[in-house]
């Protein structure tokens, strides 16, 4: 009989026996000699392998398929520029919390400071913008190396984790009974926290005594699945919601609990406001937006973000699904004191949302061409179905999609985050649609957005990745020249910002997809319906008014 302890091994079917372990069915990658037996086990492992066309889509297509299926992602990139190719991709992860896991290549330990290909100092370099980077030193850690960095992913709010493994180590072989190989879902443990008993009782009774609640379910409300949760809450203790970043779609529109138009007038009139999974950002003009009033209470993963920026009244660290139950659950027979009072205040908002939306109404529906914006943000809301997942790609195009996009189901949203990454759009798209492909896609793109990483539109093409593509073409980098205008003046507000009249319908029709052009309001719908039956990967190219701005753009701070 054979002698099971002389079996050998290489690291890179250790590497994929790991990524096996953690649930991870897909990698994205460019390819590189020095990461090839990562493939050779992936095939082994039945992982499948997405090639791209540059690694800084391999890199947010990880981070795209943590936020959709509540796994880990995972690229795999060579060494040196393969790498650094990669770092927008982490860096987009390590602010919006996204867990994934970046491989990258290095040349061999032997060769080690002597100039090797494409040598340089990745764990250095990625330190500051993941949540673990390291060096596999030996190939029998290889696997263990690789879990190790998954845990990690997940120590407080979950963010990217990179490894690096010199070619030497992933090539040789080892015996398998010399190898630590961890078993599937026995090298981490829950790290699901219900916070302060106390504390989660305090906040019951503030919300039990508001007369005029109000709270934001942000990004960690998806990232903690904790959907049901935060309706069950809202609706018992009937709590005005309003939703931001992935927490999008928490409630669906028409639910008398959602409010969106009216965040501003809530968090200057209210007299408590919780804040879920959601820092005192820029987004939030650092807290600075909330009544000084008000009570104000924040829950978040992260103890380093709670209180940050902003002084705060009560601060609970845990998962926001845990701690929302908890809530609704020291509320219990103390609700009706509460929940009764708060019909004039929910009136009172939803007037505040009818005035704003009365306001926009004839730039919802208007006719003129070059399209406005809002016109075509309204028709793709319309368009959207409860199975259709949004991603938003760009800049002035996508502020504008902000105000009147409404994702119909929870997890249906997807934009860059805090780090406002121009380019995740179709890495996104490749993500979304190979994890469920029974959902419909659609991605609307600023057009300096798609042109970044646009090519990997062929990827789609060739993975047979279908979905509804819209480009709002202005020829402009257009919120970065409105403030160059409102700084500069009209003289000097076209420079460094003003591309090229592409038409990416003619783009997307080159590389086997489906394109049309629009530039009548009243072809908009007809052309995402037929993009939709196309089952192609698509473009529509609408052309936008240039000289219309949204709301957010000329409100930004940095340019006043």
């Amino acid at each position: 009989m054979p002698d099971d302890s002389q079996e050998l091994i290489s690291g890179g079917h250790l590497v994929a026996k790991a990524l096996k372990a953690e649930g991870v069915d897909v990698i994205y990658t460019l390819c590189g000699g020095h990461i090839i037996d990562i493939y050779d086990g992936c095939v082994d492992e039945g992982i499948d392998v997405i090639d791209v066309r540059h690694e800084q889509v391999a890199a947010h297509a990880a981070d795209g398929y943590a936020r959709i299926t509540g796994k880990p992602g995972c690229a795999v990139v060579t060494a040196g520029p393969g790498t650094t190719d990669a770092v927008t991709g982490v860096a987009n992860a390590f602010r919006a919390e996204s867990p994934m896991l970046l491989i990258g290549g290095q040349g061999a330990h032997t060769q080690h400071k002597m100039g090797s290909l494409q040598d340089l100092p990745h764990v250095d370099m990625m330190a500051p913008i993941t949540k673990f980077a390291a060096t596999v030193p030996d190939t029998a850690r290889a696997a263990d190396m690789v879990s190790m960095a998954f845990r990690e992913c997940y120590h407080g709010a979950p963010g990217p984790s990179f490894l690096e493994i010199p070619r030497d180590v992933l090539d040789a072989k080892v015996p398998v009974a010399g190898a630590r190989i961890p078993e599937a879902g026995k090298y981490r443990a829950s790290n699901r926290s219900a916070g302060d008993p106390e504390a989660v009782e305090k906040l019951a009774d503030l919300l039990v005594r508001a007369e005029k609640p109000a709270i934001l379910l942000g990004s960690q409300v998806w990232t903690c699945r904790a959907t049901d949760a935060a309706i069950e809450l809202v609706r018992t203790l009937n709590v005005p919601a309003y939703m931001n970043g992935a927490g999008r779609g928490t409630l669906p529109p028409g639910d008398p609990h959602h409010f969106q138009l009216s965040r501003r007038y809530a968090f200057s009139n209210a007299d408590l406001i919780v804040i879920v999974g959601t820092p005192f950002d820029f987004r939030m003009g650092y807290g600075k937006r909330l009544s000084p009033d008000a009570t104000v209470v924040q829950i978040d993963l992260d103890y380093r973000t709670v209180g940050k920026n902003r002084d705060i009244d009560l601060g609970i660290v845990g998962d926001a699904g845990l701690v929302l139950s908890a809530v609704t659950q020291a509320a219990s027979g103390r609700i009706n004191g509460g929940a009764g009072r708060r019909k004039e205040w929910l009136d009172e908002l939803r007037a505040a949302e009818q005035t704003a939306i009365e306001k926009r109404l004839p730039q919802l529906r208007s006719d003129a061409s070059p399209i406005h914006p809002y016109r075509l943000v309204s028709e793709i809301n319309d368009f959207l179905t409860e199975d259709s997942i949004y991603i938003g790609d760009g800049g002035d195009i996508v502020t504008f999609s902000g105000q009147v996009v409404q994702p119909k189901s929870p997890g249906h949203w997807m934009d860059p985050g805090p780090l406002g990454t121009l380019g995740v759009g179709v890495p996104f798209v490749m993500a979304a649609k190979q994890a469920r492909p029974d959902k419909e896609v659609v991605a609307l793109f600023g057009d300096g957005a798609f042109s970044l990483t646009g090519w990997d539109f062929e990827t789609l093409v060739r993975f047979n990745l279908p979905f509804v593509g819209i480009v709002g073409n202005n020829s402009s980098m257009n919120q970065i020249r409105y403030g160059q205008k409102a700084k500069y003046g009209e003289e000097r507000q076209r420079v460094g910002n003003t591309l090229g009249d592409v038409p990416y319908d003619q783009f997307a029709r080159m590389l086997g997809g489906y394109g049309e052009e629009v530039r009548d309001p009243a072809d908009i719908a007809p052309a995402l319906r037929r993009a939709r039956e196309s089952g192609k990967p698509s473009l529509i190219n609408v052309w936008v008014d240039p000289d219309a701005y949204a709301p957010g753009t000329m409100n930004q701070t940095m340019y006043k």
